[in-house]
């Protein structure tokens, strides 16, 4: 198959590589329908995170599953599957209490890389929800969003107790942040302050349902965001980069008794523990456990209530993967779309 591999900051190739395999009885392999690059993925391309080794790369995937392995029950070949980027069981106490990303047996989902062709899924039963039927070709990149991005800000919005009546901010206009900005809404949010400058992201933030549109950064934005919440910020922050600035501007936003739900990979990230202590923030988050809310999102988009797809704003043939990353870098793609 033909599969996506980083060799080096920068050095982003597609070339061919093993077709995947049953190697466990729990394993499930699938035809990949769509595929994508995540912000994530841009860590090891900038060279923050090391590349000791060549890589294969991707863990958003949707796709048709071609075989399973014996000990698999609930998935079945030819069906249409949506998957989390970390396997899980979906039965052990912390699956069964909603934090599928902590399973006791977690493992990568997807080791074989998913910006490829084919991709092999560890525990298939616990990892992969089946969509109703074969879903519309329009409907295939918001349910590939659920599989990562929507997941993931859904529950950066769950972490800060975002509920109707309240004012949201939102750090980062990522995809995270864009989609974070979209659960928001449905959950009922009465304001939400999306933190943007870049323009394209300030046009569709107001189409997932943000409301105010903050260009500030920093202690800037931190005021900003103090002024339209009379003085006292905002109920819920949704922290989606992972830097110290990001972080300290999410903390820095809420109001006293209010929430922070950080969903952002955290890179050299330390908290000041008496400012943290006089500002009775609560915070919550770390990897999002997006199976928990796979079955609800699958169902948003089948109904076509929600229209997470639009955050991808380049589709681009898997062979030319490369120029997708360099142009989510460059700030000229928020997200890249990959067809295998």
């Amino acid at each position: 198959m033909r599969g996506t591999v980083l060799y080096a900051p920068g050095d982003v190739r597609v070339e061919d590589r093993p077709d995947p395999r049953i190697e466990q009885p729990t394993d499930a392999v699938i035809h990949l329908a769509a595929t994508c690059v995540c912000g994530s993925d841009l860590w090891p391309y900038r060279g923050i995170e090391p590349v000791n080794q060549p890589t294969p790369m991707g863990h958003e995937y949707v796709g048709i599953v071609e075989e399973v392995g014996s000990e698999v029950r609930t998935i079945k070949p030819g069906q249409f599957v949506v998957g989390s980027f970390f396997a899980s069981d979906n039965t052990c106490e912390l699956c069964r209490a909603g934090y599928q990303t902590s399973c006791v047996h977690r493992e990568f989902a997807a080791a074989t890389g998913a910006q490829a062709q084919y991709a092999r899924i560890a525990l298939a039963d616990g990892t992969l929800v089946a969509t109703p039927g074969l879903p519309d070709p329009d409907l295939i990149p918001s349910l590939l969003a659920a599989s990562d991005v929507l997941g993931t800000g859904w529950f950066g919005a769950v972490a800060a107790e975002v509920g109707p009546g309240k004012t949201v901010a939102v750090v980062g206009d990522g995809a995270v942040g864009l989609l974070a900005v979209l659960a928001a809404r449905q959950l009922g949010a009465e304001r939400i302050i999306a933190m943007s400058r870049h323009e394209p992201r300030q046009k569709l933030a107001p189409e997932f349902g943000a409301t105010d549109l903050v260009t500030e950064r920093g202690d800037e934005g931190v005021a900003r965001v103090k002024e339209l919440t009379g003085g006292l910020g905002a109920h819920s922050v949704i922290e989606a980069v992972g830097t110290q600035e990001s972080m300290m501007q999410a903390i820095r936003s809420a109001r006293p008794g209010g929430h922070v739900g950080y969903v952002g990979v955290a890179h050299d990230v330390a908290l000041p523990g008496e400012e943290l202590f006089f500002s009775h923030v609560h915070l919550h988050g770390g990897p999002a456990p997006v199976r928990q809310y796979l079955p609800e999102l699958i169902g948003l988009i089948g109904d076509r209530a929600i229209d997470p797809g639009k955050v991808f704003d380049l589709t681009l043939p898997l062979e030319q993967a490369a120029e997708g990353y360099k142009a989510m870098d460059e700030r000229r793609a928020i997200k890249t779309l990959l067809q295998p």
